[in-house]
Order: structure tokens, then sequence, then C-alpha cells
């Protein structure tokens, strides 16, 4: 099972040491990483992204997972758009995997101007310890689970399309 875990800021300087946080927790394995970002948004509503340098993952179809569940939660402008079948059915197989649209659209009602977020995908975690460690910066934390059965649903569709 894997966990996405969005947590908003209210300022970009948080979420940045938070971020920095997360990728100390990886090299002491408190977290198994599958991908991991910092969004942050500026004044005007762009989004910004950083992503580490290098994110071992467990397999190429996990890291095009987590590059696909990323792509969904923040580049899709909105929702109303026509999407092609192959999004479409993706979005489909993504909403019984629990990353459904309201889920999304709390992560963009938490990426207001001004404010960041990071955005994890675990492939494990020590939650108690990895919970010990991000509690000084605070933030509004959402999270999702996809079983194993889910997520090689999603990338076996990812390869397929």
């Amino acid at each position: 099972m894997s966990e996405l875990i969005v947590i908003g800021y209210d300022d970009h300087d948080t979420a940045k040491n938070a971020y920095a946080e997360v990728q100390r927790l990886q090299s002491d394995f408190i977290v198994d990483l599958t991908g991991l970002a910092v969004v942050t948004v500026d004044d005007d509503g762009k989004q910004h992204v950083d992503t580490p340098g290098r994110i071992v993952s467990a397999s190429a179809a996990s890291g095009a997972l987590w590059g696909a569940l990323f792509g969904l939660l923040f580049l899709i402008p909105g929702m109303g758009l026509l999407l092609g079948g192959a999004m479409g059915a993706l979005l489909g197989k993504l909403n019984k995997s629990g990353i459904d649209e309201a889920f999304r659209n709390r992560v963009h009602a938490m990426l207001q101007p001004g404010r960041a977020a990071v955005v994890i995908m675990a492939a494990k975690i020590t939650e108690d310890k990895f919970a010990a460690a991000l509690r000084p910066y605070g933030g509004e934390i959402l999270q999702t689970s996809l079983s194993k059965e889910h997520e090689e649903e999603l990338a076996s569709e990812l390869r397929a399309g």
C-alpha cells in the first residue's frame, strides 16, 4: 500500500523546511519515498514545483504512477475540461482508488496564492517517527492510501496508454 500525503502550509519557507526534513527522513529510513515535491504558489497564483534530484523508487511503474498522480493533482487546470478516453479511464480508476475529485478539490483549495504544499508518496512509512519529525512545521494534512492492487492497476493503465 502506498500513502499519498499532501501537507499544506501558509508560507513557502515553512514548506521548504518541511520538504528538507522529509528528505532527511528518507535518508534515515523513516520513510521510503516513491515521490516527493514541494509546490509553491506565487502571489499571481502560478504554481512552482521543486523535486529532489533523485528519489529511488521501487520500479519504473511506481515512478510513472507518481508522475500521473502528481499531474492529475496539480497540472490539470480544471476537471470540466474535455478529457481523452485514456485520461477519462485513468480518472475513473483514481476515483475507485480513493483519489477522487473531492480529494483533488481539497488539494486545489489548499493551494491559494502565497501558500505551499509538500506532496509525498511513500511505499513505507514509520508513522510515529514521521509525525514527530514534522510536527514542528504544522500544516494541514490531506492523506489517502492506494492499495497495492489499485497501484498496480493504475500503473498498468499508464503503461497501456
